[in-house]
């Protein structure tokens, strides 16, 4: 019996883009609009892995997710953008959790669906990431759009496009282990917690490496 999906482990999904090196695509995006990122990027780390309190984080995501728009409304067409404000919306999906969350996952998958649309390499295919994430761990029809053969096919395709990045690693081995393909996941597990670090980013990578080493810790103890 697969693990049942919660929207609450909407909040795991939202930290896959933590990781990603916004130095990585900066030089196909206006400088403004990578800045901006990066404060999203920043912001959501301390959110994610800094802030205990659900109240307090949900404060703070909730500030986060009115810089995004006012980051959006500037620049309407960078895929960095949206794909940020994508995981922002997830993350304060994750903290809310239950029916209410839903809207907001729904706008999320629309951005990771644009970005697909318009430019699918973007932050080294961060949005099929995002958006298989999304698919593994939302219920499914008629609640939500959930579907595991979708979150198989397009966390495959960000691995084709990042093979060595811990996100999509991590993601890919997070979804295999709620199929409870054990083996499997280890693979993708061990493969992320062997993914180079980045130096722009020590939070997501020491909170990403902690989800990791708890999820194997798990898997031993079966």
């Amino acid at each position: 019996m697969k693990i049942k999906r919660q929207i609450t482990s909407f909040a795991i999904a939202t930290g896959l883009l933590l990781g990603l090196s916004a130095a990585t695509y900066a030089q196909s995006a206006p400088p403004a609009a990578m800045d901006g990122v990066r404060h999203l990027q920043r912001e959501w780390a301390h959110i994610k892995y800094d802030i205990t309190d659900e109240d307090a984080q949900l404060d703070a995501i909730h500030k986060l997710e009115a810089d995004g728009e006012k980051l959006r409304a500037q620049f309407p067409d960078s895929p960095e953008v949206q794909i940020w404000q994508g995981i922002i919306l997830s993350t304060d999906a994750g903290i809310v959790r239950g029916i209410s969350a839903l809207g907001k996952v729904r706008d999320a998958r629309e951005l990771f669906e644009n970005v697909i649309e318009t430019a699918p390499t973007a932050m080294d295919g961060s949005a099929y990431t995002s958006l298989g994430s999304l698919y593994y761990q939302v219920p499914p029809w008629p609640l939500a759009f959930g579907s595991d053969t979708k979150a198989e096919e397009n966390l495959k395709k960000a691995l084709a496009l990042n093979p060595n990045g811990i996100d999509p690693n991590f993601f890919y081995g997070d979804f295999l282990r709620q199929q409870e393909r054990y083996d499997d996941a280890r693979v993708y597990f061990e493969k992320a917690l062997d993914a180079p670090d980045r130096p722009d980013r020590p939070l997501a990578d020491a909170g990403r490496r902690a989800e990791i080493a708890r999820a194997l810790n798990e898997m031993a103890s079966r």
